[in-house]
């Protein structure tokens, strides 16, 4: 029997790799000649690095940047397993957990530490970029990171401009003649798993910015200088970026890489298993497992159960998705391709006591799996 496991993490308690592991553990308890290949997945959130960086046999590096604040700190990004692809989550230099809630303040925190983790790759020989958006900080629309890459952003004095939303309001100039030479022969994939446009009422501004401490008040201001950034954007880089989708994503940061590193946006999910090279890999298999910490409603819209089993439906492999929570109608899970969804809770149980038992539960959904699987196999 050939089994593929390729899960999501479980956020908070079991990375995407302990998860796979687990399931292989149990699932051999029944089938220990089971040919089974281990696939981490992520949709282009949290966890990605990990799982790509595990599925390509790549390495982790870190680099000292700036944190949405403008303090030192070190974050990680990844090299995979072609020494030329770097995979980058913003949030590990620009990410909301990394400021205390009462110093959260889009008006003056910064991309610029994504920008110097861009910087890094580049002096490690990438030439290919895979961004994660999400989990933001900021509303700087990218700023700080096409700063950080070289490019002059000034105010009418010649100044250059304050770090942060704020300072977008007295962006005068846009001077891309001192960006890293090397970003021309660079690739720019961005995961980007939402459609907000830049400015207006489903801006990155008026949906995020509150999360961020934006008030109502300051939301008007942020949104007011995204819409001035993107005209400054316009009139000398020559592109329109007020309306495209996913331009609002990461408070902004997809349209400053559309603008100043010609990104492509992407689904996440579609970006992860074009880097595993999943069809290759399941398109002959007997059973695929799947999973991440709950399927409901959401997931149909780009998580990483329904992207694995769109792919193995078009070969005809079954599809088993595990959970820590099973909300709402299955139905829609079972025409994306799901054959079958397991709980791993298999009692009442606290939430933080499941948490703590994750490992030890996952496996032993792998178990429970692989036995109604044997009496499938008895009875056919």
């Amino acid at each position: 029997m050939k089994v593929v496991i390729a899960p999501d993490s479980f956020k908070g308690s079991a990375t995407a790799v302990e998860v796979a592991e687990a399931l292989a553990i149990g699932f051999q308890q029944v089938f220990p000649g089971a040919r089974i290949e281990i696939i981490p997945m992520a949709d282009g959130g949290e966890g990605t690095v990990e799982a790509l960086v595990s599925a390509t046999g790549g390495k982790t590096r870190s680099a000292y940047v700036q944190n949405p604040l403008g303090d030192e700190i070190s974050a990680e990004y990844g090299i995979l397993g072609d020494g030329v692809t770097a995979v980058i989550e913003m949030s590990a230099a620009s990410g909301l957990t990394l400021v205390a809630e009462e110093l959260r303040n889009p008006m003056v925190a910064t991309t610029y530490g994504t920008g110097q983790l861009i910087q890094s790759a580049l002096d490690h020989g990438c030439r290919r970029l895979l961004i994660g958006l999400g989990g933001s900080a900021t509303n700087d629309g990218g700023a700080g990171v096409a700063m950080a890459l070289g490019a002059s952003l000034k105010t009418s004095d010649g100044k250059s401009i304050e770090t942060g939303g704020q300072g977008l309001a007295d962006l005068a100039e846009i001077d891309i003649t001192e960006i890293d030479p090397r970003m021309n022969e660079t690739e720019v994939v961005v995961a980007c798993d939402v459609d907000n446009p830049l400015t207006g009422p489903h801006g990155a501004a008026h949906v995020y910015g509150p999360q961020k401490g934006a008030t109502p008040e300051i939301v008007q201001i942020l949104d007011q200088n995204l819409e001035h950034y993107a005209s400054v954007i316009e009139r000398y880089l020559g592109k329109v970026v007020t309306e495209i989708p996913g331009a609002g994503a990461a408070g902004g940061l997809g349209a400053g890489l559309i603008a100043f590193t010609e990104a492509e946006l992407k689904p996440g999910i579609d970006i992860v298993t074009e880097t595993v090279e999943l069809v290759q890999r399941i398109k002959e298999v007997d059973l695929v497992i799947t999973g991440e910490g709950r399927l409901d409603a959401q997931t149909i819209y780009g998580k990483t159960p329904v992207g694995v089993a769109k792919i193995a439906r078009q070969f005809g492999v079954p599809v088993i998705a595990i959970a820590g929570g099973i909300e709402g109608n299955p139905s829609e899970l079972y025409q994306a391709g799901i054959t079958a969804m397991v709980d791993i809770i298999p009692r009442p149980m606290q939430l933080d006591q499941a948490i703590q038992e994750v490992v030890p539960l996952i496996s032993q959904a792998g178990e429970r799996i692989a036995r109604l699987i044997s009496i499938g196999i008895g009875l056919s």
